[in-house]
């Protein structure tokens, strides 16, 4: 997979290309299926099966701390992405000339001019270009007239619900971790570099592997049974807690703080991924550092039980 930043970076497609837009946040089970579809018109049509993303996210650029809780950010889209058959993703800068543009225009200089699309697979809720005003029915339209097919994305559903980045995001906030991993496919996991702490861990006893998770906001917090990957090709298992850690300080910056067991090594500037296993209880404040060890004492144990019941 191509991953390629902004149009000023695409090559130009001299036969085109069938392209499907949209956030893929999360890239579930349905976002899986649409691209594993477009790959199937790919290959009849011999043309490369693009995936266009946003970045920042479009309601994000609008509604800026107010916006949803993000389930993957842009590397870790990536990283998603490419397990998957899709030949380039192209990221455009969500901005106020994006947010501007013309739907028509939009349809016009991007998707024809640029991408010279021969086949789009979107949701028939979809809405781009200015006011919103693009939608299916425009697409359609416009298709007919430059020639290029237009396919309903359609809803992948579970148990009778369509799953969604919104659903994902309810059943992780409400601790079903369970269920939002048979929503995405695999664990629900957290990718960053290792940085150095105040080494409150360490003083407690617990030494921790601290990742800042760079989200607005997160769609997951409290401490978990979790384990850790990419550090030398094994899985490693311990506890984590997500959060702003109110018994030190309380503040806005959201923390990935992993202890992990019988580990002793010096992983600074690694980066891992975070697999979040089980949720054992919501992040609380404690009266005193003693309370906070002892419960922390409780949480490894729980989250050894629960690797080894």
């Amino acid at each position: 997979m191509r991953l390629i930043r902004g149009l000023n970076h695409l090559e130009p497609l001299r036969d085109g290309c069938v392209l499907t837009i949209g956030n893929f946040d999360g890239l579930h089970l349905g976002h899986q299926l649409v691209i594993e579809k477009l790959a199937e018109h790919g290959k009849r049509l011999h043309l490369p099966a693009v995936a266009m993303v946003f970045e920042p996210q479009p309601l994000e650029y609008f509604l800026s701390d107010h916006a949803p809780s993000r389930l993957t950010r842009l590397r870790e889209k990536v990283i998603q992405f490419a397990k998957l058959p899709i030949d380039e993703l192209l990221v455009l800068p969500f901005n106020r000339a994006l947010a501007d543009c013309d739907a028509d225009d939009f349809i016009r200089d991007i998707l024809v001019d640029r991408l010279r699309i021969r086949h789009l697979t979107i949701g028939d809720d979809f809405h781009f270009g200015k006011a919103r005003r693009g939608n299916f029915a425009l697409l359609q339209h416009r298709g007919a007239e430059y020639g290029f097919a237009v396919e309903d994305s359609h809803s992948f559903e579970m148990a009778g619900l369509r799953v969604s980045s919104t659903l994902i995001r309810d059943a992780l906030g409400e601790g079903q971790l369970d269920q939002a991993r048979q929503m995405l496919g695999r664990d629900y996991s957290v990718c960053g570099r290792v940085a150095h702490g105040d080494k409150r861990g360490r003083e407690l006893g617990f030494p921790t592997a601290n990742v800042r998770m760079f989200r607005k906001n997160t769609p997951i917090v409290g401490v978990f049974a979790v384990t850790m990957t990419g550090l030398d090709g094994q899985e490693y298992r311990g506890v984590a807690n997500v959060g702003t850690r109110p018994t030190f300080d309380g503040g806005s910056k959201v923390v990935l703080e992993t202890h992990l067991f019988d580990f002793n090594k010096d992983i600074y500037g690694h980066y891992v991924e975070v697999h979040f296993k089980k949720k054992l209880r919501d992040e609380i404040r404690f009266s005193s550092l003693d309370e906070l060890k002892q419960q922390i004492s409780q949480d490894v144990v729980q989250a050894r039980q629960f690797f080894n019941p």
